[in-house]
Order: C-alpha cells, then structure tokens, then sequence
C-alpha cells in the first residue's frame, strides 16, 4: 500500500529519530571529534557518488534552453535570498537570532536533485531541462552558496569575519573533488551503482543522518531545547510553509509572464522552488565550523518536508491538468 503523500517519508522519520538521539544520547568529547572525521569521510563518500550518479548525456541534452535555466538559477539564487532578507524584520523577533540565520542559510541553499527531477517527471514538465537545471545548480552551488553565505550571514548577521577561504578549500576538498572524482569513474562506477542500489541508498542517507546528530548533539550540549519553546516550534513551522508559498507563488508567475509553455512552467516551478537537504547539512558543518549550527539546521529540516508534501501535491494535480487537456 502506497503511504499517504500527506505523511511524512521513511527518511524524514529517521531524521527525527536522530534528533531524539541527540536529546537524549549526545555525543561529545573524543567521541564528538572522531565522530566529527567519521563524518566527513562519509560526505565525501556521498559526494563521489553523487558525481558518479550524475548522467553526462542528459545534462547536454537539457543544456541548451538557457532561458529556463537563467529563471530557474535566479529563484534559487537570488529571488530565495531576497526573500529571506527582506523578511528579516518580521521573521527574527519570532524566531530569534539563531533559527532566523537557520532560515536566511536555507534560502541560500541549492536546489535538490533526485526530487526536483522526480516532480516534474509526475507533474509532465520538462524533465531533461530539469535535470539539467537541478544538477548545475548543485554544482554551482558549492561555489555560490558558501559567497552568499559571507554576504548574507557571515559579516552582516553575526558580525564575525570567517576564513573565506578556508571554507571554500574545504568545500573544494571535501565536496567538490570526490564529485568530479566521480564523474571521472562513471563508466566504472555505474554497474556497481546498478546493482547495489540500496547499499548507495544508506550511503547517501547515512552520511547526512550522521551530521544531523553530530550537529544536534553539539547544540544540545549548548543547551538548544532551553532556547526553543513549542510556541518558537509553531513560528518556525509556519515561517518555513509561509516561505515556500511566497517563493512558489512569485516563481509561478514570473514564469507564466516570460511566456513559458505549461512544461517549462512546471519545470521552474519545482525546480526553483526547493532547497537540497542532501548538500545543505553537509556544507553547514563546513560553512560553520567550530560554532554549533543545529538551530541554524532545524528550518532546513523543516522546510525539507513542507516541500515534499506541497510539491507531491502540486505534481499530482498538474498530472491530472496535462493528461485531461491532452
């Protein structure tokens, strides 16, 4: 029996389980740092993968409708943002300092993959441009998001000055040279990939659950649930839904209004809209390295599942709209 698309997925689940671990079970001391390299050895694992997942032949075929990717590349990146800014006013008196830069980080993020190509699949939009657009912006991501992050939040929000550089070495080093490692490796890696599809799977998964519990043991050692009411919680809920709808909305008609046809419509619509978990925990315990950042996690993990069940929604009704009309 399918599972309801209203409830949330297996993995959304295990990310709860790992916070009520770290509630109860921190890591911390020698164990916390060893823990800590264990994880980055698993990032770089996922991203080789991720590299070696990564289908050459239909990026090129999608590559050339720039129009739509240029839409598609400005919501994430520059619509998201301004959003996130502008709202700043309203937002960080509900939520406080911490959860509003967990927000602004989220509206910095890239746009997911394997979800993003998926929708537009159900919804019949254009899914060559969509795997296109969603893979680059992934890539261009690890380069973008860390320069939005030291405009955005690392000098204005918090008024710290962090080695720039030294995080985008890390992020060459520990994301991006295992995902063209990968690329590489393809020809080699795909039977491999083909036949142990689950064992990719836990990888995948595995290596972002880690973080989550690394990052949230460190916050609850700093005494995170003392800092968030249930009341905080709701805010935070309804400012993730509220963000989405907003983006959504904006990029619905911005696409309409540059004369796109309903399947590129489509296309931009669930790709710009949606922000990557996958890449987002990972260059979180790069970009803020040495301060704890499970506040700044929690409304990406939220907005995570908001997305999911609005876009498996959304997909399922313009599927119906298309087949009715064809």
């Amino acid at each position: 029996m399918a599972r309801p698309k209203f409830l949330p997925d297996n993995f959304s689940l295990m990310i709860v389980g790992m916070l009520l671990l770290a509630t109860f079970l921190p890591i911390h001391g020698q164990a916390a740092q060893i823990f800590s390299h264990l994880t980055d050895l698993a990032i770089a694992l996922l991203f080789f993968l991720h590299g070696a997942k990564l289908s050459r032949e239909a990026v090129i075929e999608g590559i050339t409708h720039w129009r739509l990717h240029l839409v598609i590349f400005a919501a994430t990146f520059v619509l998201f943002p301004i959003i996130g800014f502008v709202l700043k006013p309203i937002i960080e008196p509900l939520l406080g300092q911490q959860l509003y830069l967990g927000v602004l980080y989220l509206c910095l993020l890239p746009s997911t993959v394997q979800s993003s190509i998926a929708f537009t699949s159900i919804a019949k939009g254009n899914v060559p441009a969509a795997l296109c657009s969603a893979s680059a912006s992934n890539i261009l991501g690890m380069f973008i998001t860390p320069f939005l992050v030291g405009i955005f939040i690392t000098q204005h929000a918090t008024g710290q000055h962090s080695s720039n550089l030294g995080s985008a070495l890390n992020i060459i080093l520990l994301l991006f040279v295992p995902f063209i490692l990968g690329q590489l490796l393809r020809n080699k890696m795909v039977p491999f990939l083909t036949k142990y599809k689950s064992s990719v799977k836990m990888v995948d998964q595995g290596s972002i659950l880690m973080v989550v519990y690394s990052a949230f043991s460190a916050a609850v050692n700093e005494g995170i649930w003392h800092q968030v009411s249930i009341m905080t919680l709701i805010y935070l809920l309804l400012t993730c839904a509220g963000l989405l709808a907003i983006a959504m909305l904006l990029i619905r008609f911005g696409s309409k209004k540059f004369g796109f046809n309903e399947a590129d419509q489509i296309t931009i619509l669930f790709c710009g809209s949606k922000k990557t978990l996958a890449s987002g925990v990972p260059m979180a315990k790069i970009l803020f390295a040495g301060q704890p950042f499970g506040l700044i996690l929690l409304p990406l993990m939220l907005f995570h599942q908001i997305q999911l069940i609005t876009c498996g929604i959304l997909a399922n009704h313009f599927a119906k709209k298309r087949s009715g009309s064809q």
